[in-house]
């Protein structure tokens, strides 16, 4: 249950901070595109352990994908943001990212959380 909520809090919070206008102006560069690759790594973490009947294939994928396309899509259209396929690709790495090292992940998460 912890992980549905911390998807949920995640998913609003990526929302909320990728539609609000910043202080500063946005500058497509490499710590942006870390930002991206970080946010999907976490949010494919949780999505993972929300849903443990699924595998991590397009159960999980394909909706991680539209969320990013989505908020892009947003952004199109938002004045102080802007649309860039950078940062869904960005996104998409977060997620293989996550699929590569996901065994070591799990193994840890689930000695942690699933003491028996």
């Amino acid at each position: 249950m912890i992980f549905r909520i911390s998807l949920a809090v995640a998913v609003s919070g990526i929302l909320i901070l990728a539609t609000t206008p910043l202080s500063y102006p946005v500058v497509s560069g490499i710590n942006d595109k870390l930002s991206h690759i970080f946010a999907f790594f976490v949010l494919s973490l949780l999505a993972d352990f929300s849903f443990p009947d699924k595998k991590f294939n397009l159960y999980i994928i394909l909706p991680l994908m539209a969320y990013g396309l989505m908020i892009e899509g947003i952004q199109y259209f938002l004045p102080y943001r802007m649309f860039s396929l950078f940062d869904v690709a960005a996104d998409a790495m977060g997620l293989v990212l996550y699929r590569i090292s996901f065994p070591l992940l799990k193994k840890g998460v689930d000695a942690i959380f699933n003491k028996k």
